[in-house]
């Protein structure tokens, strides 16, 4: 008998997706995960690979931050895109999204890099792959996180309106075909990395705008303050 998969993830995003856990490719990716963990170490830790499901679930959720996978340093990964817990030292792309947050808004730099405030108020911080194999970035591309997360932002995309879907860099672009832009707002820059962040990244106020964006949707708009 097969086994039954029993993620532990929001309730509303377990009922979302509840098609996605039952395909082939799920089992396959977590019988890959299994073994990998025998063999490697993987971040983020168990608890934390649907860290975003569960911290934004799917009614709340109103902006979304795509990232590319989960940092691949020791102590860097816990489940949120771009964010580090508090008491770890920025990496270069979100150092230079912080930067970014303040001079759009006109507020000081941030002290800390944990960025569960924002999800916690409906901003998901969705990494397309979930999880990575230690110091080995993109190493878990390709096993079938991809398909799962393109069917999350395919349900958000169908099922709300008003969303603001965040995409920074080409791998985040190319998710725009999943997303109704007749329905949502989205907001497009170069990738916050040191190499692509003086081409478009620096001044695109994406901050500003996404709280325009909601206040005109009466929505409530995001306290980006960390």
């Amino acid at each position: 008998m097969k086994e039954q998969i029993n993620p532990q993830i929001d309730q509303e995003w377990k009922e979302v997706l509840a098609e996605e856990f039952q395909k082939p490719y799920f089992e396959d990716l977590k019988s890959f995960l299994v073994e990998e963990k025998k063999r490697f170490v993987v971040y983020p830790s168990g608890q934390n690979i649907f860290e975003a499901f569960n911290r934004t679930p799917f009614s709340k959720v109103k902006v979304v931050i795509l990232g590319q996978d989960p940092y691949h340093g020791p102590g860097q990964a816990h489940g949120l895109c771009f964010s580090v817990p508090s008491n770890v030292e920025f990496p270069p792309s979100l150092q230079n999204i912080l930067k970014e947050l303040a001079s759009d808004l006109g507020t000081p730099y941030p002290k800390s890099g944990d960025l569960s405030a924002w999800a916690d108020q409906g901003v998901l911080l969705l990494n397309a792959t979930l999880t990575v194999r230690a110091n080995q970035a993109g190493s878990h591309q390709g096993y079938g996180w991809e398909q799962f997360t393109d069917s999350a932002i395919r349900q958000l995309s169908q099922h709300h309106s008003g969303l603001v879907f965040i995409l920074w860099g080409k791998f985040a672009q190319n998710k725009r075909i999943l997303i109704d832009s007749a329905k949502h707002l989205i907001l497009e820059a170069p990738h916050p990395s040191p190499l692509s962040v003086y081409r478009g990244f620096f001044g695109c106020r994406h901050f500003s705008l996404t709280n325009g964006w909601l206040e005109k949707n009466g929505k409530q708009p995001v306290n980006w303050t960390l």
